[in-house]
C-alpha cells in the first residue's frame, strides 16, 4: 500500500480484505424490527460485537502488521489501549508470529487485561489516563526499536477498517445510509473510503459523544482540534484529537458528524441488550443512540455499525441501571413516614397496588433530620415508564405520603 494519505483508495481496501480472508470474521447483519418501527424505515446491525476479540480493531491491527518488513517484524510491535485495540494488537501479532507489548493504563478493567495477555501479548500497566500509557509506549518504541501501531492514525489501520464498509455493501446492497461511532476516525474514513468509491449515493454519518467530541470543532476549524475535559461512559470513543489521517478522509467523504448524550447511550445500550438481544459496549451503541435522539432524520435503508462488545460487566451493571433510569424504567425517590410498627409494610402494600417492582429499601430512623415520631425510606424501583412513575407517585400522595425526591 504505497503512497501518502491522499493515495488511500477502494483498491487498498480491496487488497486488506484479501489480507484478511480466514483471519477477520464476515460478521452478520441482523435486521431490528423496533428500531425499524422507529425510524420508518429498515434498520440493520452490523455486528462487529462478535468479531475476533470482539471489536473491530483486529482488522486494521492486522492489516498494519502485516505490512511490516521482516527487519521491523523482528523488533517486535507495542501498542497502548484502555482495551479494545490492545487486544486486537495481540491477537494479531499472535498470528504473525511478532513479538508484542501492549502498554495499558493502571485501572484498566481486569477482563480486558486478562484478555490481552490470553492473546499473547506482554502486558504493562502505566500511567492512570490513557495519554500517559500512549506517552509511555512511544518512549518504548524509541528505545527498543519496536514499530508502534497506533490505533487510528495510519493508512493501512484505515484500510482493515474500512473492509467493514465492503461487507456493508455486500451484504445490504440497498442500504441508502451507514451510521458509525467516531473516536479519533479510522474506522469512519475506512468505511467511507470504501463506500464512497463503490456508492457515492450512500451517506456515511458519523457518531460521537457529547462529552468527547473533537470532530465537530475540528471540521469547523479545518484541521484537528485537541478538546479537553472528556467525560463519557463510550471510553472506546474518548479520543481528544482527531488523527491526521483519517481527518482529511472524515472531512472529504463523511456526509455529517452528529453527538448524542450519555441518557441515549445508556439507552442505546439497554436497547441492543432487550430487543436485539446483543452485549454492545457504549461506543459501539452510538449509532444506535443517534437513531433513537433524531430517528427522523434518517434516509433507508439504515445500516448501523456496533462496533464492539467488549464492557466491562460491573460498567455494564451501572450503565443499564442508568439506561432504565433514562426511559422512565427506574425510580429513586425519599419519602417520610410516622415511625410505628407495620408502617413499612403498609407503604410496600401502596406499591404493590400499583405493581411497582421493589429493588432497594433503606430504612433509616435514627437521624437528626428526623422528628421523633418520623422515619424516612429511600426507594429503589422498576418501573414500566414515564406513565408509571406518575401514577406510582401520584399514589403515594394520595396515600398521604411526603415525596422528598
Amino acid at each position: 500500500m504505497a503512497g501518502g494519505p491522499a493515495a488511500l483508495t477502494v483498491d487498498d481496501v480491496h487488497e486488506a480484505h484479501k489480507m484478511l480472508s480466514g483471519v477477520a470474521r464476515a460478521t452478520a447483519m441482523e435486521g431490528s424490527r423496533y428500531l425499524s418501527g422507529l425510524v420508518g424505515t429498515p434498520v440493520h446491525l452490523k455486528c462487529e460485537n462478535l468479531q475476533r476479540t470482539g471489536s473491530f480493531k483486529i482488522r486494521g491491527a492486522y492489516v498494519r502488521i502485516a505490512g511490516l518488513s521482516e527487519e521491523e517484524r523482528a523488533a517486535g510491535v507495542v501498542a497502548a489501549s484502555a482495551g479494545n485495540h490492545a487486544q486486537g494488537v495481540a491477537l494479531a501479532a499472535s498470528l504473525l508470529g511478532v513479538r508484542s507489548t501492549v502498554f495499558m493504563p493502571v485501572g484498566a478493567p481486569l477482563p480486558k487485561v486478562a484478555a490481552t495477555r490470553d492473546y499473547g501479548a506482554e502486558v504493562r500497566l502505566h500511567g492512570q489516563v490513557v495519554d500517559e500509557t500512549l506517552a509511555a509506549a512511544q518512549e518504548y518504541a524509541r528505545e527498543t526499536g519496536a514499530v508502534f501501531i497506533h490505533p487510528f492514525d495510519h493508512r493501512d489501520i484505515i484500510a482493515g477498517q474500512g473492509t467493514v464498509g465492503l461487507e456493508i455493501l455486500e451484504q445490504c446492497p440497498e442500504v441508502r445510509t451507514i451510521v458509525v461511532g467516531v473516536g479519533g476516525g479510522g474506522l469512519a474514513a475506512g468505511v467511507a473510503v470504501a463506500v464512497k468509491a463503490l456508492r457515492p449515493d450512500v451517506k456515511v454519518i458519523g457518531v460521537q459523544a457529547a462529552g468527547a467530541a473533537c470532530y465537530p470543532p475540528s471540521l469547523a476549524a479545518g484541521h484537528p482540534v485537541a478538546v479537553d475535559g472528556l467525560s463519557t461512559m463510550a471510553d472506546g470513543i474518548k479520543v481528544g484529537r482527531p488523527g491526521e489521517v483519517p481527518f482529511r478522509i472524515v472531512e472529504a467523504l463523511v456526509d455529517e458528524v452528529r453527538t448524542v448524550s450519555e441518557d441515549a447511550l445508556s439507552s442505546a445500550l439497554l436497547l441492543c441488550l432487550e430487543r436485539a438481544k446483543m452485549v454492545v459496549e457504549p461506543a459501539g451503541a452510538s449509532p444506535v443512540a443517534a437513531l433513537l435522539s433524531e430517528p427522523e432524520t434518517f434516509d433507508g435503508p439504515v445500516v448501523a455499525v456496533l462496533s464492539g462488545g467488549n464492557v466491562d460487566p460491573l460498567l455494564m451493571q451501572r450503565i443499564l441501571r442508568h439506561g432504565m433510569a433514562a426511559a422512565g424504567r427506574y425510580l429513586s425517590l425519599r419519602l417520610r413516614l410516622t415511625d410505628r410498627p407495620g408502617a413499612l409494610a403498609t407503604l410496600l402494600g401502596v406499591l404493590s397496588d400499583v405493581d411497582a417492582n421493589v429493588l432497594d429499601v433503606i430504612h433509616v430512623r435514627t437521624d437528626p433530620r428526623l422528628g421523633l415520631t418520623e422515619a424516612e425510606v429511600e426507594l429503589h424501583l422498576e418501573t414500566t415508564g414515564p406513565e408509571h412513575c406518575a401514577e406510582l407517585s401520584t399514589a403515594l400522595r394520595a396515600a398521604g405520603y411526603r415525596v422528598m425526591a
